[in-house]
């Protein structure tokens, strides 16, 4: 049986309540929790003397027991259990706390290896005295080099916890194994990209041997998600082009254009007949219209719908959010009603009664008392959804949908073209890259009078000068976001102090190894829950909301619902607004931590404001002093062509990862699916390779007929049913 089809609960150690937590993070199979890769690993391999610690340093020590443990009761309900125990250097006390238990474990003469924090004072005598509190203790005996010298620690949910997680990876690992399963990625591809086997992976991943045993580990599952990623992007995109439809006959979008109050620019006129020019063939137009915010997209989409009515088609737009859905119904409605043209808006708070009406509008027959147009959210793909004649799919924010809801969309139809509207603008070389099932339409330039948002870069000490410029945009009647990089303030974290996360292993010639943990340097993370607090004992007579990507979507919906009819004055938010509702009263944006932010998002903030008559303004707030996050800030305050920023973006930071969903998590190839290893801003030379050779092996094998396993691990991930 396939390592995939096997489910955890036939590892010896998964009961049903482990099954359940297990099922709790997403892993249901063996082969996902083999995916289920460690945050970070103790380096406990790295032996010091307790003279060579530092202070407060997180360090691995092999001591001699001295001393039989004593218990002792501090107060009711604490109890203290204490010894001794030396190196060559020192003796250190050792202390736990409501762990008597441990009593037996250490015999005097013992060798243990202790891992954990060691705190070190300076005697009168010249002396210094260690003490660890609670460390992590192995028995180590005559032989400690046969400890792992790296621990992994892994993500949890209760009731799951390290070592039941170990235990349970490690299961797997032998299952997997044991069943001798064959490597998908071809040999000459691992030999060509000095790649490792799955195999040595897999069990270097969970149970690296060597800091360069983890780097190659490392290696091989960062390129194999790019080398899946990118054979699957180039499959689908042949799978439309084989299947057959009606051509949309050229029509006449003057009666729309004479409607509108502006005049089209010349990058609109060149998309729509790009556009124009897909769907009059006969197979499936599959084009993604990328363009700047305000750039004039959804004229694009407007005009391909209305060329698919006059062909006698109906036509359907999918936006993520609710509050995006009603924006597009209330901007395109109207215009089409002129027209004669039925539209209906179709999303999860639509009552029962209206959904029943619409489904039967859809699917009406006789043209006159169809639906021509609908417009809504996921709930377009419902089950009870049905067209008569659907020949045109449009979906918006297209990195908030992946290949499965697009298709379950345009499967509604008979082969209905596609086309997918994109507010990131990006380079036209890793378009082609990321896009690679997809033709590109690029709108390039902006309406004339567009206003300039000006962006202003600042530190810590304008504080008090920034709260007094929101209370005078809030006072004039303006509105204002805060954007935040955090939901809510944690207490520090110091459980992974000192460990080696995986970005800390390099994967090139030489290994660098970063004890810190990431940002630990960087200024404090403002946090929009807690900021929303401070604003509103600072500002009581403004209404100051919160929104952040943990809220339910029916409570992000109802603030942003308010905030759009401006019942709220200062709405602080994580990057959840960096795509969606339209406020054209909105005045200010200010960026919390923008260092924590690539230029491409920052942008796409900054392109929330400055959307109607008020003067606008965008404030980046930081204190850090590193190079690159300077460069950013200051091209962002001198540069405003969204195409140009994302070339700048590309050289500071290498291919980013333009097509992070909304809760950062990463690329979503089926709707679900993400990179759990591979970073597209740190992994770019990886990235580069694994395209590369996986268009070199299907110009020699189109068909992957020489590689079956592989072919199955694609249509696996981007759920291709059937044959290519």
């Amino acid at each position: 049986m396939p390592i995939k089809d096997i489910p955890v609960t036939k590892l010896k150690n998964v009961g049903p309540a482990r099954a359940a937590a297990l099922s709790r993070m997403g892993i249901n199979k063996v082969d996902e929790l083999l995916r289920l890769y460690p945050r970070s690993y103790q380096n406990r391999g790295d032996i010091k003397l307790l003279s060579d610690t530092g202070d407060g340093e997180k360090s691995a020590l092999l001591l001699v027991i001295a001393t039989a443990p004593k218990k002792a009761l501090i107060r009711r309900g604490m109890s203290l259990l204490k010894f001794r125990a030396y190196d060559e250097s020192g003796t250190a006390e050792i202390t736990y706390f409501n762990q008597d238990y441990l009593a037996d474990k250490f015999s005097v003469g013992d060798v243990f290896r202790f891992y954990g924090k060691v705190e070190r004072k300076s005697r009168a005598s010249g002396k210094d005295s260690f003490s660890l509190s609670s460390p992590i203790a192995e028995f180590a005996g005559a032989a400690p080099e046969a400890l792992p010298p790296l621990v992994p620690i892994y993500p949890l949910t209760s009731p799951l916890t390290q070592n039941i997680v170990s235990k349970l990876t490690e299961d797997a690992l032998d299952l997997y194994l044991s069943g001798s399963y064959a490597d998908p990625i071809p040999a000459e591809v691992l030999v060509e990209n000095e790649l490792s086997t799955r195999s040595f992976a897999l069990k270097n991943i969970h149970a690296p041997t060597s800091l360069s045993a983890l780097a190659a580990a490392k290696k091989r599952l960062i390129f194999e998600e790019f080398f899946l990623f990118a054979l699957g992007l180039s499959i689908a995109g042949r799978r439309h082009s084989k299947e057959g439809t009606a051509p949309i006959l050229e029509g006449d979008i003057s009666p729309l254009i004479s409607l509108l109050p502006y005049s089209l620019t010349g990058a609109q006129i060149r998309a729509i007949g790009e556009i124009e020019k897909d769907m009059a063939k006969d197979v499936p137009m599959q084009r993604i219209l990328v363009g700047d915010v305000g750039s004039g997209k959804t004229v694009c989409a407007a005009a391909a719908m209305l060329i698919a009515i006059q062909s006698g088609k109906q036509a359907a737009l999918m936006a993520p959010t609710e509050i995006l859905a009603t924006q597009h119904f209330n901007d395109l409605e109207p215009l089409f009603r002129e027209l004669g043209i039925k539209v209906s808006l179709l999303t999860g708070s639509t009552t029962a009664a209206e959904k029943r009406k619409i489904y039967a509008s859809l699917s009406e027959k006789n043209a006159e008392n169809r639906t021509d147009i609908v417009i809504g959210t996921h709930a377009l793909i419902s089950e009870g959804v049905e067209f008569s004649d659907l020949g045109l799919v449009i979906t918006d924010e297209q990195h908030r949908f992946g290949v499965k809801q697009r298709s379950a969309l345009t499967e509604k139809g008979k082969h209905a073209h596609m086309l997918v509207m994109s507010a990131t603008p990006i380079p036209r070389s890793l378009a082609l890259t990321l896009y690679g099932d997809l033709d590109i339409s690029l709108i390039d330039e902006m309406p004339p009078g567009r206003q300039r948002v000006d962006t202003f870069a600042v530190n810590e000490s304008y504080r008090e000068r920034l709260l007094s410029f929101i209370e005078k945009q809030t006072g004039e009647g303006g509105q204002v976001y805060i954007v935040c990089p955090a939901v809510e303030e944690k207490e520090q974290d110091d459980e992974n102090e000192g460990d080696i996360t995986l970005d800390g292993i390099a994967i090139g010639d030489e290994l660098t190894i970063d004890f810190d943990p990431p940002n630990k340097c960087s200024p404090p993370l403002k946090s929009a829950v807690k900021y929303a607090g401070e604003l509103s004992e600072r500002f009581p007579s403004l209404n100051i909301a919160f929104v952040h990507g943990k809220m339910k979507a029916q409570e992000k919906d109802l603030v942003m619902a308010d905030f759009s009819a401006g019942k709220i004055d200062v709405l602080v938010s994580t990057t959840v607004i960096e795509v969606g509702v339209n406020v054209p009263n909105a005045c200010l944006m200010i960026v919390e931590n923008a260092e924590r932010f690539g230029l491409s998002q920052l942008h796409q903030l900054r392109g929330r404001v400055g959307r109607g008559e008020r003067k606008s303004y965008c404030v980046l707030v930081s204190d850090s002093d590193g190079e690159k996050a300077r460069a950013r800030l200051d091209t962002m305050k001198n540069m405003y062509d969204g195409f140009a920023i994302a070339e700048k973006d590309l050289a500071i930071r290498g291919p980013g990862d333009f097509l992070q969903n909304s809760s950062g998590g990463g690329i979503r190839q089926s709707g679900g699916l993400r990179f759990r290893l591979a970073d597209m801003c740190t992994d770019g030379d990886l990235f580069t390779s694994a395209f590369t050779s996986a268009r070199a092996l299907l110009a020699s094998d189109p068909e992957l007929l020489r590689f079956p396993e592989l072919l199955g691990e694609v249509k696996d991930l981007f759920d291709l049913k059937g044959n290519m």
